[in-house]
């Protein structure tokens, strides 16, 4: 692997392997207002939720690399206490990132991004009316994570109200993945969508105690076809099927086909391993156990 030491490379090339090496990152689109009541309006990807009792997120606006400078959202924190934190959707992405061009102090970026302000309820920033979630913050501490270009300022913000589009909400009231359709950060220009053929559902295991890979037997742990992802789901589960669920799954006409195409003991296992990748792709574990278990049953 390329090793690199911070210490021994400009901070812009290592602001680069960071952003690229660490994402998708979701975006605090920040609107926030001066002492004077002029609004501000900026993306941070420098961001997440980091509790829910109290409700706090943070997000962290960098000292401007090439001098030093820090931001108008940072001033505007520091001197009201407050800020709305938007949710990026698909939507919006191309007016957001317009936003986050360094206007002069006192222009209003919903205007420049054609973004519409909406009245908050507990604090005096506007939220963005076109975003599907928005947080109502109240700024609880300010860490300064030190004072050279590229340096992080932690804004940590707990919640006071929060608002959901009824649009993005599926029919049990719980925000819809496809629906809020978010957006994410990656490195360069790149940005990602969490929706469509992109998302997929891992099995946690929260309240089940899997095998674990090292439980594997080795001559499926070591095969060639199958990935890290599939040695994963085949160990977080609980207890591998036993031997009359095996020879009950091998009566099936697919299988009986399966085996009867091979020739011998190496073409079997291939074959059998490529079909249990198959049922792991379509998230029939308890199945490709039971195949994967059928080249032991054949030799026994």
């Amino acid at each position: 692997m390329h090793s690199i030491k911070p210490s021994e490379v400009a901070t812009k090339d290592l602001h680069g392997y960071l952003l690229g090496g660490v994402g998708p990152r979701p975006i605090a689109l920040a609107s926030t207002m001066d002492e004077h009541g002029n609004p501000n309006l900026s993306p941070f990807s420098f961001f997440n939720v980091f509790s829910a009792n109290p409700p706090i997120a943070i997000f962290s606006p960098a000292r401007r690399v090439r001098n030093n400078t820090i931001k108008h959202t940072l001033e505007n924190c520091r001197a009201t206490k407050e800020v709305v934190i938007n949710a990026v959707s698909y939507d919006i992405v191309e007016q957001v990132s317009l936003s986050s061009t360094e206007y002069p102090a006192g222009v209003n970026e919903f205007r420049k991004a054609g973004l519409t302000p909406m009245k908050s309820e507990t604090i005096r920033p506007h939220r963005v009316k076109e975003s599907p979630f928005h947080l109502e913050c109240q700024v609880n501490d300010i860490i300064e994570l030190g004072n050279q270009g590229g340096a992080g300022n932690l804004i940590v913000c707990e919640v006071k109200m929060l608002h959901v589009s009824e649009s993005v909400l599926d029919a049990n009231g719980k925000i819809d993945q496809d629906k809020i359709d978010l957006v994410g950060r990656l490195g360069g220009n790149w940005y990602s969508r969490g929706s469509g053929d992109a998302l997929f559902e891992v099995a946690k295991p929260l309240t089940t105690m899997g095998i674990g890979v090292d439980n594997i037997p080795s001559r499926i742990r070591n095969s060639y076809i199958l990935t890290g992802n599939d040695l994963g789901k085949l160990g977080n589960v609980e207890e591998i099927p036993d031997l009359e669920s095996i020879e009950n799954f091998s009566n099936q006409p697919e299988i009986q086909q399966l085996l009867d195409r091979c020739n011998d003991g190496e073409e079997q296992r291939e074959a059998l391993h490529s079909y249990a990748k198959d049922l792991l792709d379509r998230g029939l574990v308890q199945d490709a156990w039971k195949t994967l278990l059928l080249d032991k049953l054949n030799r026994a």
